[in-house]
């Protein structure tokens, strides 16, 4: 299964998505480019999710990891990270839908740049639908007061994320990991394409905005380093811009 030779491995944590999970992989399953390999790693879901994407198995592109406890999903992306061979990674989220052309045309527009690291225009779609269109440049201090990369979008090179993990947060460690890379390769670059389907649900951890920007100020606290200024800085920032991207409810 293990293919060194294959350009980009596709990291997807999967924890009770009974729901969206098909539609997630067939998304992966449809790409026109098709040099991946897909690695899921289940976080101890219900029976009923587990036997829903255990048929995946047999496909010799898709290599499922089961977790035997929850651990959350820092833990399964560090995994599956560890497990990589591929000169690129790319990520979505077990509810999230890429476009049949995601994975070639972000490709192609980082070969073209040397860029290490890459995020598109996305969709939101489930309880809101918008069109949202991101910053052209990410460095970290832009980053830290709008944070419209969406994790699902991001495409980076695997050496870039060489001694960097996802941290064990409740929520936001995506946010962190960002902040990280932002650090070490200084930029990140916006393909201006819709490639990616960015679902909003009703019970989602990303719908519960307070607890969002709380566990945003801990990690601007306790990792990034920020004063209390800073951080209050950086919290008006986010805040503004997600009402612009999503409204005030």
């Amino acid at each position: 299964m293990e293919n060194k030779k294959t350009e980009i491995d596709i990291i997807l944590p999967n924890y009770n998505s009974f729901e969206f999970i098909d539609k997630t992989i067939q998304s992966v399953l449809n790409q026109n480019f098709t040099n991946w390999r897909l690695i899921i790693i289940d976080d101890f879901s219900n029976i009923e999710t587990r036997k829903k994407i255990k048929k995946y198995e047999k496909l010799k592109k898709i290599k499922i990891y089961w977790q035997k406890k929850n651990r959350g999903a820092a833990y399964c992306r560090n995994f599956a990270i560890n497990k990589s061979k591929s000169k690129y990674l790319a990520f979505i989220d077990s509810d999230d839908i890429w476009g049949k052309n995601k994975l070639k045309l972000q490709l192609e527009y980082m070969k073209k740049n040397n860029f290490d690291f890459t995020y598109t225009y996305y969709e939101t779609f489930g309880i809101k639908s918008k069109k949202i269109i991101p910053p052209i440049k990410f460095h970290f201090n832009s980053f830290i007061k709008n944070t419209s990369i969406a994790t699902s979008t991001m495409m980076i090179k695997r050496k870039s994320a060489k001694g960097i993990k996802f941290t064990n947060t409740a929520i936001c460690e995506d946010y962190h990991f960002k902040c990280k890379i932002l650090k070490k390769i200084k930029f990140a670059y916006c393909l201006k394409k819709y490639l990616t389907k960015y679902r909003i649900r009703k019970n989602s951890l990303q719908s519960n905005k307070l607890k969002n920007f709380f566990w945003i100020w801990i990690i601007n606290y306790k990792y990034n380093r920020l004063t209390f200024f800073e951080n209050l800085n950086s919290l008006f920032n986010i805040s503004l811009n997600s009402i612009k991207k999503y409204g005030l409810k």
